[in-house]
């Protein structure tokens, strides 16, 4: 009997606590915020998300050397908000040419710390090198105007979420 209400009792006492905390005791359903990794999605293996203040591009990621030289090579388009992000080991003064690609890019040249060094315009199935201004360690190939598009130039913060 005793050990009853005792159980009763904590019941009294622990339940109105349960009851406050809500969703199952998650305190983020109270306006307290998950902690940024347990909420944070990420985009799928071999992929990133390439996230400028209001602006995201879905990229695919080149990040071997294989990857790197193939790049978009022999596609024949290429979907607004998509592109591909090219991924360096080092920051370096980076060249890239346009053989084999039949899309017309723009290319942002971004440092380590993800903000923007340098944009260009590729046309096309040219050889003609087109080298960063800057030393750069990722680069990231949208569609020829996304960019001025959207309003984004040399200076700006990118934040690159790579997936699983």
């Amino acid at each position: 009997m005793a050990s009853s209400t005792l159980r009763h009792a904590l019941v009294l006492v622990f339940l109105p606590l349960l009851v406050a905390c809500g969703d199952n005791g998650n305190a983020a359903s109270e306006g307290q915020r998950a902690p940024e990794s347990a909420s944070v999605d990420r985009p799928p293996r071999g992929t990133a998300w390439v996230v400028f203040d209001t602006d995201t591009v879905r990229a695919e990621v080149a990040a071997t050397p294989a990857a790197r030289e193939r790049g978009l090579m022999h596609r024949s388009e290429l979907p607004e908000g998509e592109g591909m992000l090219f991924i360096f080991d080092e920051q370096e003064t980076l060249s890239f040419w346009m053989q084999n690609t039949f899309i017309p890019l723009d290319i942002a040249f971004l440092d380590r710390r993800q903000v923007i060094v340098d944009i260009q315009q590729m046309e096309p199935e040219t050889e003609v090198m087109h080298e960063s201004a800057r030393p750069a360690m990722f680069a990231l190939e949208v569609p020829q105007g996304w960019f001025a598009a959207q309003g984004i130039e040399v200076g700006v913060q990118a934040r690159i979420v790579r997936g699983r």
